[in-house]
C-alpha cells in the first residue's frame, strides 16, 4: 500500500525549483553570450583596431571614443557598448546580479537534491551477502557461517566512523538475507513482495510542506490564490490585451499612426517630415525627461536660426514633442547637453525613431506617395549619421569633418577623398578607409519577368528581379561569360519559384556601417522604390534590401538577387518607370535607373508561342462539326472517295455465286 506524505525537509521541492530555475536562467544566459559576442565579433574578425577620439566639436555628450576595425577588404567603426550589451530593463547592471544570483542558488539545490538520502534500492540477499545469484544452498549456509564469524556485534567492536546500532542492523541485514534463501516462509515473501518481511510500505513525497494543506491555514492559502488567479493573473491578461490593441502591427500607438496619416500630404519634404516625427512622441513613450533643454535650444536657435522657430511652433502644443524636437536636432547638429542623464533620453529616443520611420514609410506607400516616402527614407540617412536633413554635405560624414568643414558643395566622395590625399589632408588616410569600407552599390541586372512567359501580359503577375552587389569607388565591374550567364538564369528562374524576397546566399561575417553617432552597431542597408516619377505615384510599396555582398571575382555568381511582386496593369502599353535605391545608413548614397514595361496582348503571345503541332485543323467534311461549318461558310476537309476497279467488283461477283453453288448443293 502507498502511503503519501508531504514533503517536510524541502528535499521534493528542490527538484522542481531546479526545474522553474532551469527555464529561466537557460535563455537569458543564451541571450546574454549572443549579445556580447555580437559585440566582440568585429573585434576578433579584425586585423587591427584603432581608437579614434572626436574631436570637441563633433562629439554628442563626454569625449566618446570609437572602436574601428580593419578588414581585409575595408574596415568598420562602431561603438561597442558593453552596458548595452548586460542591460535589463533598462538597468546595465541588473542582469548580471540575476544571473549571478540565480545560478549560485541553482548550484546550491543541485548540491542540496545530489546529497539527499532516498530508499530506493531494491532489497538483492545475493548483492548483501557478496554471493552470485546461482549460488546454491550449501554455498550460501557456508558463506554465512563465514559472516557470522566476521559481522556478529559479539565479534566486532565500535569505531570512531561506526556505532554499535550500525553493527547490529548490518548483522541483521546479513541473516534476513541468509532466511530470504534458506527459509522456506521467508523465500516466499521474497518471491512473492521482493522482501523477506513481506508487504512494505511505498513512501511517495509531494513536494509541498505539510502547512500549505493544514485545516487551519486554508483560508490564506486561499486567499494567495484568489490574489495570484483572480486579481494578478487576470491583471496582467488585460494590460497585454489592452496594451496591445492601442498599437498597430508596426509596433507604435494608433494615435501616433493617425498622426502620421493626416501630417503626411503628397509634397511633405524633409522639414515637414522631422516635424511630423517630433509630433509622434507626444504619444510614444521613452526614457522619462531627464532634465532642462533650454540651454540646448538656445543653441539649437543660435545655429539654425528662424528654420527652427518655425518648427519650434509646429509643435508648440506639446511639451513631449518639443522635448522630442530639441534632442533629435541636438543630434542632428553633434551638440553637446552637458549631461548623462540628457544622453540616456537621447539614446532612447533615438532607438525608437526608426521604427516610427518605418511605420511612417508604410502609411505614406499606402497613399501610393513617392515624394514622402524618398524623404522618410533619406531622413533615416541623415538620423543615422548626425547631420541636419537638407543641409549637411555627404562629406560630413566622413572622420575628421562636420557640416561646416564640408561646405565645398562636392557630392562625389570619391573626387573629394582624391583632392584630400593630392593636397596632403591630415585626415585624408581615415577618410579613404572609411570610404573603402561603404563600398558602392552596383546593379548588376534589372529586369521585369513572368514566370513560365517570355511576354508580360495584362494583370498577370509580375517580378521585378533585380541583381545586386557592393564593389569599392572606383572598381572594375568582372564580366561574365555566356555560359555562366545561362547556368545563373536557371538558378535566377527557381529563385523566383522560392520564397522569399532575398536570394539565400552564404554571407561570410557581419559588416557595419561607419555610424560613430549612432549608440548601436548599424548594418548598411537599402530601400528599393519602383515608382512613375511623373505622377509621383509609388508602383510597389517599397522593399528593404539588406546584406548585399561584396564584390568578388572569384565567385561564379558574383551577386545577390532580390525580387518584387506585383500585378501588372490590366491596359496594353509601354509603361516607363523608375527604379530607386536609396541606403538608410548614408547620406547621398542612392541611385535611380529607368527602367519600361511592355505589356503584350495575350493573343501577341499566343501568335508567338503557337507551334505546328498546336494548330487546330479544318472539321471534316462528312462529319457534323463540317456540316455545321460548311452552312456558316467556313472551310471544311474534304473526303477523298476512293472508286473501286474492275478487278475488285468481278471478284466481288464471283464469291457471291461461289456462295449461291454452295448453298443449293448443301440444300
Amino acid at each position: 500500500m502507498a502511503n503519501y506524505h508531504y514533503d517536510e525537509a524541502g528535499n521534493m521541492a528542490a527538484y522542481f525549483l531546479i526545474s522553474v530555475l532551469a527555464i529561466i536562467l537557460v535563455p537569458l544566459t543564451l541571450s546574454s553570450v549572443a549579445r556580447v559576442s555580437a559585440s566582440e565579433a568585429p573585434r576578433r574578425t579584425s586585423q587591427r583596431v584603432f581608437v579614434q577620439t572626436l574631436p570637441r566639436s563633433q562629439k554628442t555628450g563626454p569625449r566618446r571614443q570609437r572602436t574601428v576595425d580593419m578588414q581585409p577588404q575595408a574596415h568598420k567603426e562602431v561603438r561597442l557598448s558593453l552596458d548595452a550589451s548586460l542591460s535589463f530593463f533598462g538597468r546595465p547592471v541588473s542582469r548580471v546580479a540575476f544571473l549571478l544570483v540565480g545560478w549560485s542558488v541553482f548550484a546550491f539545490l543541485v548540491h542540496r537534491a545530489r546529497n539527499t538520502e532516498t530508499d530506493t534500492k531494491l532489497y538483492n540477499p545475493y548483492e548483501i551477502l557478496g554471493i552470485s545469484a546461482g549460488a546454491t544452498e550449501k554455498e550460501v549456509k557456508s558463506l554465512f557461517r563465514k559472516l557470522s564469524k566476521i559481522y556478529h556485534p559479539d565479534k566486532v567492536k565500535a569505531t570512531v566512523n561506526q556505532t554499535v546500532e550500525q553493527i547490529a542492523n548490518h548483522f541483521v541485514d546479513i541473516t534476513k538475507a541468509y532466511k530470504a534463501l534458506t527459509d522456506e516462509t521467508i523465500r516466499r515473501n521474497y518471491e512473492l513482495y521482493g522482501h523477506p518481511d513481506g508487504r512494505q510500505e511505498v513512501s511517495m513525497g509531494i513536494a509541498l510542506p505539510s502547512w500549505i494543506v493544514e485545516g487551519k491555514n486554508n483560508i490564506w492559502v486561499l486567499g494567495i490564490y484568489a490574489v495570484l488567479i483572480g486579481g494578478l493573473l487576470p491583471g496582467m491578461v488585460g494590460r497585454w490585451w489592452f496594451g496591445s490593441r492601442g498599437k498597430t502591427k508596426d509596433g507604435i500607438e494608433a494615435k501616433t499612426a493617425e498622426g502620421f496619416w493626416k501630417g503626411v500630404e503628397e509634397g511633405s519634404g524633409l522639414g515637414d517630415i522631422v516635424k511630423v516625427v517630433a509630433s509622434a512622441f507626444r504619444y510614444e513613450s521613452w526614457t522619462k525627461n531627464a532634465g532642462d533643454l533650454s540651454k540646448v535650444e538656445a543653441d539649437i536657435e543660435k545655429r539654425v536660426g528662424d528654420e527652427w522657430k518655425q518648427m519650434n511652433r509646429a509643435v508648440a502644443d506639446d511639451e513631449k514633442a518639443q522635448r522630442a524636437l530639441a534632442l533629435l536636432y541636438a543630434h542632428f547638429l553633434r551638440l553637446d547637453l552637458g549631461s548623462k542623464a540628457l544622453e540616456q533620453e537621447q539614446t532612447s529616443l533615438l532607438l525608437q525613431t526608426p521604427m516610427l520611420l518605418t511605420a511612417f514609410l508604410n502609411i505614406a506607400s499606402a497613399r501610393s506617395w513617392l515624394t514622402p516616402a524618398l524623404g522618410i527614407i533619406r531622413l533615416n540617412a541623415y538620423l543615422i549619421q548626425a547631420l541636419v536633413p537638407g543641409k549637411a554635405t555627404p562629406q560630413a560624414q566622413l572622420p575628421g569633418f562636420d557640416s561646416a568643414a564640408s561646405s565645398s558643395g562636392k557630392q562625389d566622395l570619391a573626387t573629394f577623398v582624391r583632392e584630400l590625399k593630392e593636397s596632403g589632408n591630415g585626415h585624408a588616410s581615415e577618410a579613404s578607409k572609411t570610404l573603402e569600407s561603404w563600398g558602392t552599390l552596383e546593379i548588376v541586372d534589372m529586369v521585369f519577368k513572368v514566370i513560365g512567359e517570355r511576354l508580360v501580359t495584362p494583370s498577370s503577375i509580375v517580378f521585378l528581379l533585380v541583381k545586386l552587389r557592393v564593389k569599392e569607388p572606383g572598381a572594375p565591374s568582372p564580366v561574365q561569360d555566356a555560359k555562366s550567364t545561362k547556368k545563373n538564369d536557371d538558378i535566377d528562374e527557381k529563385f523566383l519559384n522560392a520564397r522569399g524576397d532575398a536570394e539565400q546566399v552564404e554571407m561570410h561575417g557581419a559588416r557595419y556601417a561607419h555610424a560613430p553617432y549612432w549608440p548601436e552597431f548599424r548594418k548598411p542597408g537599402w530601400w528599393l522604390v519602383l515608382a512613375d516619377e511623373k505622377s509621383n505615384r509609388i508602383v510597389v510599396p517599397p522593399l528593404k534590401i539588406s546584406d548585399v555582398p561584396f564584390s568578388d571575382a572569384s565567385k561564379e555568381r558574383n551577386y545577390r538577387c532580390y525580387k518584387v511582386q506585383f500585378q501588372a496593369p490590366p491596359n496594353v502599353g509601354l509603361f516607363t518607370w523608375k527604379v530607386y535605391f536609396v541606403s538608410d545608413t548614408l547620406v547621398g548614397e542612392e541611385t535611380c535607373r529607368p527602367i519600361t514595361l511592355k505589356i503584350d496582348d495575350v493573343s501577341a503571345l499566343a501568335t508567338e508561342e503557337q507551334t505546328p503541332d498546336d494548330e487546330i485543323s479544318d472539321p471534316d467534311e462528312d462529319s457534323l462539326a463540317g456540316q455545321m461549318a460548311a452552312m456558316r461558310g467556313g472551310s471544311v476537309k474534304k473526303v477523298t472517295v476512293v472508286e473501286e476497279s474492275d478487278e475488285d467488283s468481278s471478284t466481288d461477283e464471283e464469291e457471291e455465286e461461289n456462295g449461291g453453288n454452295d448453298s443449293s448443293d448443301s440444300d
